[in-house]
């Protein structure tokens, strides 16, 4: 090592030491630091003595009232828990005495994955959507003397059928607190919660009670970051859209209008909880990202007041939905629902932004509804995928002979413009230009405009597939299940940007894209003139670099998205090429060059018009203002030689 190396190595340090000296805070900052560290400690122990402090009193209360016969709920916290089932051909609940709510949620006819057994061999024929301590949910009632927690209480079942049960807990002579629930003959499943002889026991304008529903979403599909992508706390606004919290990071948030309902979502699968007099304003809702080694997505708490008859007169009534995120079915849930409310609960199904959830909503989902009762899904995403293309042909058409003639007129730009070869000289070359191109009816916008058009419906493909049910457990060539990755390599541990596994239809879908891009910069290439074209040799290096990015992003989306991708920019480079071929260019140039001639005999019809005009208008404003600009400063240096 060298003299130099050596000295160069030492002067990094010195910057790196001085660096870290100039950042590092000042005695004072550092005291404050420290005073402000031990404030919040102090706090934070205070805070935790007092909330063990009032565990510790809550749980002496209960042990108290579990001995005293005379204590109030006396007999339901000595009882005996035992399992109740409520089942359909859609669903099967099944439903704990103690506490006397859903403690497992079977979805029947849809595969349920066992995601540490990767081959499938472990799979079972229905999804178990939660099951023992996944879920919990707790009704609070605030008494004068004492707080009633009902997963404390063990209620009493009668009146047990496959779709009826009533739970009832005994507060004492002619006191009960009483859950009645029905299933309908979907995934719906309608609960009263209704109090009998119970008002002394609360304040006289006590109207609202606690409740705290808490769930760990299970992953339920292959693909732990793809799905963790679609799994959300969903909520409705009263009279309102819906709103959802952050899918990506830890979110609190305090509603500010009544809800509807409040949904714990995953990709296709969905518990909705429902409150016919609306839950009110200031609902705490959380959303905890929980580790992939886990298999569970997100930890989801909700905290909210619902209303509460004290007298019995009015019960409290909910809905809870346990089935799949279809957005026909969900459509139909409001017609189901006893509650005559606008529900909404389709938007469940993310469709997009408004543009694309149009597109989505009015176009989409009806032909796929038509073309899935006939083919198998693969075939349908080629299917939308040939009808898409066939619908955008003109505009993709149009876009090309614009390009086309651009190209045949190359030779003529370059000679009308080889006098302005000056960086200066930029702006003049482009008004030449233009002129050209309005002498012969060409306009540059016009290769541009029509395939924007297709960007919304890549868009919305982009929202659809991913949320369409349908694709879950569909197989179609070496694909075993459309909606989650397809491997051809994977691997026990994951790797930063690709995971563990290497998705072939992502592959297929990077090479189409390369494919379709270089079919692109050809024809670019071929119409550009001047320093364009030196521009374009930079430029198509950052283009060929879009599909490895594209690799690591869509490596672990769903093969169906990879595959209609890959579809549809491998035809896109087919029409492409035909237009090519199949174009006649001399032909096209006559055509052009007796379009110049007519225009010269008419001089108005060269000024163009609509938006084209309008940039040509601004170009010579553009140069004018430069030619303005710099006439004031030679005028100023000149003034400054003469003094």
């Amino acid at each position: 090592m060298d003299k130099r190396t050596i000295t160069g190595f030492v002067l990094i340090a010195l910057i790196l030491f001085g660096f870290a000296w100039w950042q590092q805070p000042s005695a004072e900052k550092i005291a404050q630091q420290r005073a402000e560290f031990v404030k919040d400690s102090i706090a934070a122990a205070k805070k935790a003595q007092t909330a063990k402090l009032a565990a510790e009193k809550q749980a002496q209360q209960k042990t108290a009232q579990s001995a005293d016969t005379t204590a109030l709920f006396y007999a339901a916290l000595n009882g005996k828990a035992q399992d109740i089932t409520l089942k359909n051909n859609k669903v099967e609940l099944t439903l704990n005495t103690k506490g006397g709510v859903v403690t497992k949620a079977i979805i029947k006819n849809y595969v349920g994955h066992d995601i540490a057994v990767k081959d499938g061999s472990k799979d079972q024929k229905d999804v178990t959507l939660f099951s023992g301590n996944d879920q919990s949910l707790n009704f609070m009632l605030a008494a004068k003397n004492s707080n009633i927690e009902t997963k404390d209480l063990i209620f009493t079942p009668s009146n047990v059928t496959d779709s009826t049960v009533t739970l009832t807990a005994i507060a004492g002579q002619g006191k009960t607190l009483t859950l009645t629930y029905t299933l309908g003959k979907d995934y719906l499943l309608n609960m009263s919660l209704r109090a009998e002889g119970m008002n002394g026991l609360f304040a006289p304008n006590y109207n609202q009670m606690d409740i705290n529903w808490q769930d760990r979403c299970r992953q339920q599909e292959r693909g732990f970051t793809f799905e963790n992508r679609y799994a959300t706390l969903t909520y409705k606004k009263h009279d309102g859209g819906t709103s959802y919290l952050s899918e990506t990071s830890e979110k609190e948030e305090t509603t500010e209008d009544p809800v509807d309902w409040i949904a714990f979502k995953n990709q296709f699968f969905s518990a909705v909880m429902i409150a016919k007099d609306n839950f009110a304003t200031g609902a705490k809702l959380k959303s905890t990202p929980l580790e992939k080694a886990s298999h569970y997505l997100k930890h989801y708490e909700a905290n909210m007041k619902a209303n509460f008859d004290p007298t019995g007169k009015r019960p409290s009534e909910f809905e809870f939905y346990f089935g799949p995120n279809d957005f026909r079915l969900l459509q139909s849930v409001e017609k189901e629902s006893k509650f005559n409310k606008e529900l909404d609960m389709e938007r469940l199904v993310y469709l997009g932004w408004p543009l694309f959830r149009i597109i989505n909503r009015w176009f989409t989902l009806y032909v796929f509804d038509w073309l899935s009762k006939v083919f198998p899904m693969g075939v349908v995403l080629i299917l939308i995928t040939l009808l898409l293309k066939l619908i955008t042909f003109p505009m993709v058409k149009k876009s090309y002979m614009s390009s086309a003639k651009m190209r045949v007129l190359k030779p003529k730009m370059e000679e009308a413009t080889k006098q302005f070869n000056k960086p200066e000289d930029q702006m003049k070359k482009q008004q030449a230009m233009m002129q050209k191109y309005a002498e012969y009816g060409v306009s540059p916008l016009s290769g541009c405009l029509p395939m924007l058009i297709q960007m919304p419906i890549w868009i919305a493909m982009f929202n659809f597939v991913p949320n369409a049910i349908q694709l879950r457990g569909q197989s179609f060539l070496w694909m075993d299940d459309l909606s989650t990755f397809d491997p051809i390599f994977s691997w026990g541990h994951d790797i930063w940007l690709v995971g563990d596994h290497i998705s072939l239809t992502c592959i297929l879908f990077c090479g189409a894209n390369l494919l379709y891009t270089w079919f692109t910069m050809q024809q670019q290439k071929d119409q550009m003139v001047g320093q364009q074209a030196d521009q374009m040799k930079v430029m198509q290096w950052m283009m060929f670099g879009m599909p490895l990015f594209f690799f690591f992003m869509f490596n672990d989306y769903s093969s169906g998205l990879n595959f209609y991708y890959f579809i549809s920019l491998f035809f896109s480079a087919a029409i492409m090429w035909t237009l090519r071929k199949t174009t006649n260019e001399e032909k096209l140039l006559t055509i052009l060059e007796a379009r110049r001639a007519e225009r010269k005999n008419n001089p108005n019809s060269n000024k163009g018009g609509g938006l084209f005009a309008r940039m040509q208008a601004l170009q010579e404003m553009q140069q004018k203002q430069q030619e303005e600009l710099r006439r004031k400063q030679d005028e100023l240096n000149n003034k400054k030689k003469g003094l």
